[in-house]
């Protein structure tokens, strides 16, 4: 069998091409190029003239064929593109998983075929099992890998099953550790290499600076919610009543439209602020100020609303506070963020998200859950984060996850993914995963 490795020149990829040579493949490497521009990238991270030279080096150390492919039009039109128009929007997308769907195990896996390859195999830390469907048909199950610190099954969440027919991940089963130790004992030039950070093929970047490529500065307030908003808003009363009713009776009894208002985030536009003029110094000078408002403060100034995420803490410049202040809300229309104080600040958590219809994606379509269909499973909503446990209630409107525990920071434009349980007696037993939905 022919394979392609997708050769990064990191450390995973060129162990998964060594175990590959060892085990007894036609093993190639070819090494992509996804990114020419350097502006808001900064200097020294993911240089790929240095990757490349690495790669090159690993391939001739292992005593396998070494290609390159210039990929980078079809990685600006199908992930720059999308991430500079989910930002506009007021989104946050997530570069990794859509490299994976539409680069690596696209337009990659059909360049490596153009060259023979069978197969395409990468260095990402999960592993994929073949099952028999009921109807007798071949499926490909992905599971987390063995590492726990390490597995990237998140970030190929939406594989389909032709792209995981043709995938294969060698270090799955092992350890970041091991996957070290192997890289040193073969004397691999990529052995020592630090992992690489940021968006997938740009590297690390100053974001407002990277995005300011398309999307201009454009001053606005950043408004800080207190409690007594809270206390006053009915919304926020009305999903306190939902989720108590599901807390007796169980999630199924709530309606899907009392499901899409615990799904819908809190809207904050309604803080409002009038202005009054004041004499101030001894000149008495004519001033305006805004009056106080019970409900919040205009607490500084930012540069855009698309530029922040739910969420975040850095970036704010904000001082004057016991603890720090983090982004609960972005209000692309009014250019506004809101930000709340402390990290329990009542903002931050939700316990239902909704993903629509067509931005629902299931790993084996087998899984699909029918309208009125439910079921009890683990859910994550970013990379890193520890699995969640959760229902999922499928209903006309789309699939709402409810998790048993409110999470915290649910942002819009970021991807869900859904794992089955694991069972408990067996250790050794890693959650498939399901699914996934862009929130």
């Amino acid at each position: 069998m022919k394979v392609c490795v997708g050769l990064s020149g990191g450390v995973d990829s060129s162990v998964a091409a060594l175990l590959l040579k060892r085990q007894g493949y036609d093993v190639f490497a070819m090494f992509m190029q996804n990114w020419h521009d350097t502006e808001g990238t900064l200097h020294g991270d993911c240089e790929w003239e240095e990757d490349k030279y690495v790669a090159e080096l690993v391939a001739r150390k292992i005593g396998i064929p070494f290609y390159f492919v210039d990929l980078s039009a079809e990685y600006r039109r199908r992930v720059v593109d999308y991430m500079f128009d989910e930002y506009s929007k007021g989104r946050t997308p997530n570069p990794d998983v859509l490299c994976n769907r539409e680069i690596k195990f696209d337009a990659f896996l059909k360049k490596a075929r153009e060259l023979g390859a069978d197969m395409v195999a990468t260095g990402h830390y999960c592993r994929k099992e073949e099952i028999a469907g009921a109807d007798g048909t071949r499926q490909w199950k992905l599971l987390e890998g063995i590492d726990p610190g390490k597995d990237q099954s998140y970030f190929l969440c939406q594989l389909n099953q032709e792209q995981l027919s043709r995938a294969l991940f060698p270090i799955g089963g092992l350890l970041k550790s091991e996957v070290r130790a192997l890289a040193a004992e073969a004397d691999l030039p990529s052995a020592d290499k630090k992992d690489s950070q940021g968006i997938c093929f740009v590297g690390k970047v100053d974001l407002p600076v990277f995005l300011q490529q398309k999307l201009k500065p454009v001053e606005g307030d950043v408004v800080e919610v207190f409690d007594a908003y809270y206390a006053d808003s009915a919304k926020y009363r009305r999903d306190l009543e939902f989720l108590g009713n599901a807390a007796r009776n169980g999630w199924d009894s709530l309606g899907e439209e009392e499901l899409q208002e615990l799904a819908t985030p809190m809207d904050y536009s309604d803080i409002r602020f009038e202005t009054e003029t004041y004499r101030s110094g001894k000149h008495h000078t004519r001033k305006t100020r805004y009056k106080a408002n019970p409900w919040g403060v205009v607490a500084g100034r930012h540069e855009g609303a698309q530029f922040y995420t739910n969420g975040q803490r850095k970036g704010l410049a904000i001082g004057g506070h016991a603890n720090p202040l983090f982004v609960i809300a972005t209000d692309i229309a009014e250019n506004r963020i809101y930000v709340g104080e402390g990290e329990n600040h009542k903002g931050l958590f939700r316990s239902v998200l909704r993903i629509a219809p067509d931005e629902l994606h299931w790993m084996r379509p087998q899984l699909a859950l029918p309208p009125g269909g439910s079921f009890r499973c683990r859910c994550r909503i970013r990379y890193r984060q520890p699995l969640q446990d959760c229902t999922l209630l499928m209903r006309e409107g789309g699939l709402f996850v409810c998790f048993d525990v409110p999470q915290r920071s649910i942002t819009p434009g970021q991807f869900a993914a859904f794992y089955a349980l694991q069972d408990p007696s067996d250790p050794y037993d890693a959650p498939e995963l399901l699914g996934s939905g862009v929130i």
